[in-house]
């Protein structure tokens, strides 16, 4: 289990590296479930394993001129400050409590992401946010990744895109600096009372770090639209697995066929010009593929 363990922690790091996003989401359910560690442990370790793995795929964006410092390190400073606190509340909250939060973090997380975002023209410079906005949001992105280890990118970026008009690229590289700086700060919370297993994190990290500079590399090459909602859809069907775990097996299976119905009525809406879900899509703000 270890070693699929380590396997799938280069997914993650790809993830990391292609979206500025999604390593925690995948992080969790992969140490809780399959290497066995308890809720809290799993949080804890997913901590260290983003925020390294974040902070080097960084590294390859800054280099490629894709960081935004100044907005990067204030929306950090913040949510460093809501994520220690969030790790330090996290004692008094049940592991199962914990888990089934991060399911509910997951299913918003992958609605956003299949929504899509509308595509913003930024002309000269990127529009700056201004700093209490950027603190205010940093810190309640911050607190829930301290809490339950995700909210990181996945709220980041739209926020980096859409209120500081920052270009994607720019948006992802940008959100690596923050959920680096809130990771490590969710991970000083957490170690005030969660052991971690320091041999098991520093092999899963370092196979999410060759992941996170693969993905990186990617990034200009492949289609993030089209990325963002399979990846979308993965999420959908990894929240079930664990609400079936931590609720009860009836509830799992009934969000998986919700996700089923969901993904296939989806699909027909993208293959035919006829179909009732597109004005409710169009509506919700989505913009299914043209028909082929």
């Amino acid at each position: 289990m270890i070693v699929l363990t380590i396997g799938l922690a280069v997914f993650v790091g790809v993830a990391l590296g292609l979206l500025g996003g999604g390593g925690s989401i995948l992080t969790v359910p992969l140490l809780a479930y399959v290497a066995g560690m308890d809720a809290k442990q799993a949080i804890a370790t997913s901590l260290l394993v983003v925020g390294v793995t974040s902070a080097i795929g960084a590294i390859s964006h800054a280099r490629a001129g894709r960081v935004q410092w100044r907005t990067g390190l204030i929306f950090g400073a913040a949510g460093m400050a809501g994520a220690y606190g969030g790790g330090l509340l996290s004692r008094f909250i049940p592991g199962s409590v914990l888990l089934i939060g991060f399911a509910v973090m997951m299913i918003a997380t992958a609605i956003a992401m299949l929504r899509g975002r509308k595509n913003i023209e930024v002309t000269g410079e990127a529009h700056r946010m201004p700093a209490p906005k950027i603190v205010a949001e940093g810190l309640a992105v911050g607190l829930v990744t301290g809490l339950v280890g995700a909210g990181g990118g996945f709220l980041v970026v739209p926020a980096l895109a859409l209120l500081g008009g920052l270009p994607m690229p720019v948006a992802v590289g940008t959100s690596l600096i923050v959920i680096a700086m809130k990771s490590f700060a969710g991970l000083g919370g957490y170690l005030s009372s969660v052991q971690i297993d320091w041999a098991v994190a520093g092999a899963v990290t370092a196979a999410a770090v060759v992941g996170a500079l693969l993905g990186a590399r990617l990034t200009a090459k492949v289609d993030p639209d089209a990325l963002r909602k399979s990846f979308g859809w993965f999420v959908l069907t990894m929240s079930s697995v664990i609400l079936a775990q931590e609720i009860h097996p009836g509830v799992g299976i009934a969000a998986a066929a919700l996700t089923a119905v969901a993904a296939a009525m989806t699909f027909a809406c993208t293959r035919f010009a006829h179909c009732p879900l597109r004005r409710l899509i169009a509506a919700s703000g989505s913009r299914p593929a043209a028909a082929s």
